[in-house]
């Protein structure tokens, strides 16, 4: 897995997901896969992750002076979740 460095005008990610939704699934792995080693490479970097029942998982970018920008991430695998995260950073 490659490294992600967050931060920047980057300021926050926040990612929601159903628990159980099949629409979350892609987003449920790539949290057991991925989230701790993220987390580790970006101690400091705000990181929420909201579960709800039933919603359309989708994750939010807050970057410099309050803008956002967010990105449905209904039935994507895990690796197109790291990608769009990736995308985010940019």
């Amino acid at each position: 897995m490659s490294v992600v460095r967050l931060g920047g005008a980057l300021k926050e990610l926040r990612i929601h997901l159903c628990q159980t939704g099949k629409q979350s699934a892609g987003v449920r792995d790539f949290i057991q896969k991925s989230y701790v080693n993220i987390k580790k490479e970006n101690p400091n970097f705000p990181i929420l992750i909201r579960e709800c029942s039933g919603i359309q998982p989708r994750i939010w970018a807050r970057y410099e002076k309050g803008v956002e920008r967010s990105t449905p991430l209904t039935n994507m695998t895990a690796e197109d979740v790291l990608n769009t995260i990736k995308q985010l950073a940019k």
